[in-house]
């Protein structure tokens, strides 16, 4: 209790309380239909879905002497999900010959670049990913009763994401563009 009897953590104001005020639009959030990938010196052409934008942090425990009502919570290592790209079969035989040379002892680490855009085509935002190395790849499905579009993915591990402060300054720009009503 708090010395005026309202229970830690318990607060009876809004939460939006000094972030948003009467009568001021709410911002959109991003659609994320839109986006584009670029990885360091391929040619791949547009994917057509990106999984992975994940980051772990494991939890240690530490037990203090003397404490029983709780445990420490201390952060540990950190663990980037895997990537997964995929878009539509083509001519372009780059993602496949990446991994292929991987299975052959080539060992080739790329960065490169995942963009959130808007619906004029402009990054709002984006994530950089260090050092990827394909460590799976998958082919169409082959199905001689239906016509739909072949698809192959590639599975990249990597050194960790990062979200640059020149993306993060055009999610905010563009958050102010849409406040303005422009």
């Amino acid at each position: 209790m708090t010395s005026t009897g309202v229970p830690l953590g318990l607060s009876w104001a809004p939460s939006a309380v000094g972030n948003w005020a009467p009568g001021t639009p709410l911002l959109q959030p991003f659609m994320t239909f839109n986006f584009a990938v670029e990885i360091e010196g391929l040619l791949v052409g547009g994917f057509s879905e990106v999984d992975g934008l994940a980051s772990d942090i494991e939890v240690e425990e530490y037990r203090e002497g003397g404490v029983n009502g709780f445990v420490h919570k201390l952060p540990g290592h950190t663990s980037p999900a895997n990537l997964v790209l995929r878009h539509g079969l083509t001519a372009i035989s780059t993602l496949w010959n990446w991994y292929d040379n991987t299975t052959r002892g080539v060992i080739t680490r790329r960065n490169g670049t995942i963009m959130l855009l808007d619906r004029r085509q402009i990054p709002v935002m984006w994530w950089n990913f260090r050092n990827a190395l394909p460590v799976r790849w998958s082919g169409p499905t082959l199905n001689a009763t239906d016509d739909q579009v072949g698809f192959e993915s590639i599975e990249l591990v990597h050194e960790g994401l990062s979200k640059p402060l020149l993306g993060q300054a055009a999610a905010l720009a563009q958050g102010a563009v849409q406040m303005a009503g422009l």
